[in-house]
C-alpha cells in the first residue's frame, strides 16, 4: 500500500462543525458504522468551537445508548493553526461548517497543506469552483484529495445521471436527461436554514461567480449526439410522472457538467494513486458505458399551486438577496418570506422522519446514434429512471457523506491521488451505488419506450 501523509494518522476520521444541526445527524450516521465488522472506520473524533455544544451533539446523536468514548477536539475556522493541528490528526475531515463561502477555504487550506483528504456537503458553485482554481494542483502534489457536494447536493444528481446514461444500450446513446425532484412528506416540508442562507448568498455573489468563470480557461465540453434541447416553458406539465416543474437553480447541474468535462479530458476517469491493473480495467470499462448528456433540473409537484408558492420563495429570495437590507430581511424572517418553509431552528425529528425525495430523471435520445447527425432529425427514444430515498439534509445527505468517507477509508488506492474533483468523476466507478441502495436509497429503471410523445 502506498505511504501517504494520512498513515500514521490518530482518527480515521473527524467532524468539522458536529455540534450544528445537520453535524448531529452526522455523527448519528458514523456511529452506525463505527467499529463495526468490515468497516473501516475505527476511530471518530468532533471538532467545533464549542466542545460542550460538541458532547451534547455526540450525546444526542447516541440517545438511547450511552455515548461512545469520542476525542472532542476545539478547534476554529479563524485560527488556521487549530485546523492545521486538527488535520495532522486524521486522515479524512468530514466538514458540515456552512455557508462554505463564509467558512469554508480556511479548511480546505489546511487540509491541501498537510495532505488530509476532505469531503463536505456544499451545495455552492462559487466556493467550489473557486476552491478548484486555487487549491487543485497543489492538492495533486500533497495527495490531498477535495471533493464537495458529497450529500444529496449532488451525488443523487451524478449518480442519477449515469445511472440513466448507462441503460442506453448501444447503439443507442441520450441527448438530454432532464431531472425532476419531488420532496413529499405526510407532514410539513421544513428545510434546512443554512441552505437557504447559502441561496441568499449566492444571489448576492453572482457576480463574483461570473468574474470568476471569465477569468479561468474554458474546460472541454463532451460531444453529445444531436442538437441542444428546447428551453420549454417556464413552468412544465409532466405528465408521465404526474408532476407540475419549475426550473430549479441548484448546485446539480454545475456539479454534473464539471464531471462531464473531466470525463472529457480524461475519457477512462482518473486513475488511482495505487490502483491494480484489474482495477484500471474495471474503472475503464465502467466509464466507457456513461454517455455524456444535456442536463437540468427541475422541482415538482403535484399540484400546480405548490409550484406558484415556489415561484413566489424565488421571487422573494431573487430580489430581495440583492441588496443588503433585503438580505437581512431574509435571514431576520426566514419563515415570512419562504411561506412556511425554512425557520431558524430547523425541522422537528417527526418533520424529518415523515419527509422523503423522488427523483425522476426523463432521458431523452436516439435508439441509433448515426439518427442524430440526419439534419433535424428528433430524438426517438426515451428512458426513465428514479431515485428514491428519506428527507434530503438530514437523513439522506448524512448517508451519502458517510458512504463517500468509508469509500476514502477502504479503498483510497482506487481513488485519484489528490485534488479539486467533482464527486462524479471521483466515486462514479466506485460501489457508491450499490452503499447508497443498502441504506434506503433505492435506483429503479422506470421504462423504455420507443419513441418520444
Amino acid at each position: 500500500m502506498a505511504e501517504s501523509p494520512q498513515t500514521h494518522n490518530k482518527f480515521d476520521l473527524t467532524i468539522l462543525g458536529a455540534s450544528g444541526f445537520t453535524g448531529k445527524y452526522v455523527i448519528r450516521e458514523a456511529l452506525k458504522f463505527l467499529n463495526t465488522p468490515s468497516s473501516p472506520l475505527k476511530s471518530i473524533a468532533l471538532a467545533g468551537r464549542n466542545p460542550e455544544k460538541l458532547a451534547q451533539s455526540l450525546k444526542w446523536a447516541s440517545h438511547p445508548t450511552p455515548p461512545p468514548s469520542l476525542s472532542i477536539i476545539k478547534a476554529d475556522i479563524s485560527d488556521p493553526s487549530s485546523l492545521l493541528q486538527l488535520c495532522k490528526q486524521t486522515k479524512l475531515i468530514l466538514n458540515c461548517v456552512g455557508p462554505f463561502r463564509l467558512y469554508g477555504e480556511p479548511v480546505v487550506a489546511a487540509c491541501v497543506e498537510v495532505g488530509c483528504d476532505y469531503l463536505d456537503i456544499c451545495g455552492e458553485p462559487e466556493f467550489m469552483e473557486r476552491m478548484e482554481g486555487i487549491y487543485h494542483e497543489k492538492g495533486v502534489e500533497r495527495g490531498s484529495l477535495v471533493v464537495s457536494a458529497c450529500g444529496f447536493d449532488s451525488v443523487p444528481a451524478e449518480l442519477g445521471v449515469m445511472f440513466n446514461s448507462r441503460q442506453w444500450a448501444a447503439p443507442g446513446a441520450p441527448n438530454c436527461v432532464e431531472a425532476y425532484l419531488s420532496l413529499e412528506s405526510d407532514k410539513r416540508i421544513v428545510g434546512n436554514f443554512g441552505t437557504f442562507e447559502s441561496a441568499i448568498l449566492g444571489v448576492a455573489n453572482v457576480e463574483k461567480l461570473q468574474e470568476l468563470r471569465r477569468s479561468k480557461p474554458r474546460r472541454a465540453r463532451p460531444a453529445i449526439p444531436g442538437p441542444p434541447p428546447p428551453k420549454g416553458s417556464t413552468v412544465e406539465h409532466q405528465k408521465k410522472i404526474g408532476l407540475w416543474a419549475v426550473k430549479l437553480p441548484s448546485a446539480d447541474s454545475i456539479v454534473v457538467r464539471r464531471t462531464l468535462s473531466a470525463l472529457t479530458e480524461n475519457p477512462c476517469g482518473i486513475a488511482g494513486v495505487n490502483e491494480s491493473n484489474e482495477q484500471a480495467e474495471r474503472r475503464k470499462n465502467f466509464w466507457l458505458t456513461v454517455k455524456p448528456a444535456h442536463f437540468g433540473v427541475k422541482i415538482g409537484s403535484k399540484s400546480l399551486l405548490s409550484i406558484i408558492r415556489i415561484i413566489t420563495v424565488g421571487m422573494f429570495i431573487g430580489l430581495l438577496g440583492r441588496f443588503s437590507l433585503g438580505r437581512w430581511l431574509l435571514l431576520k424572517f426566514p419563515s415570512i418570506f419562504t411561506l412556511g418553509w425554512f425557520r431558524k431552528k430547523g425541522p422537528s425529528e417527526e418533520e424529518v422522519r415523515s419527509a422523503s425525495f423522488k427523483m425522476w430523471f426523463i432521458g431523452r435520445g436516439y435508439s441509433d446514434v448515426s439518427l442524430a447527425s440526419q439534419g433535424n432529425k428528433k430524438p426517438d427514444m426515451e428512458i426513465v429512471t428514479r431515485i428514491t430515498g428519506p428527507e434530503i439534509g438530514y437523513l439522506t445527505t448524512p448517508i451519502i457523506l458517510l458512504q463517500c468517507a468509508l469509500i476514502v477509508l477502504s479503498q483510497r488506492d482506487n481513488l485519484p491521488k489528490g485534488g479539486v474533483l467533482p464527486p462524479g468523476i471521483v466515486f462514479g466507478p466506485t460501489d457508491l451505488q450499490e452503499r447508497l441502495e443498502q441504506n434506503g436509497i433505492s435506483f429503479d429503471l422506470v421504462s423504455k419506450n420507443p419513441s418520444v410523445t
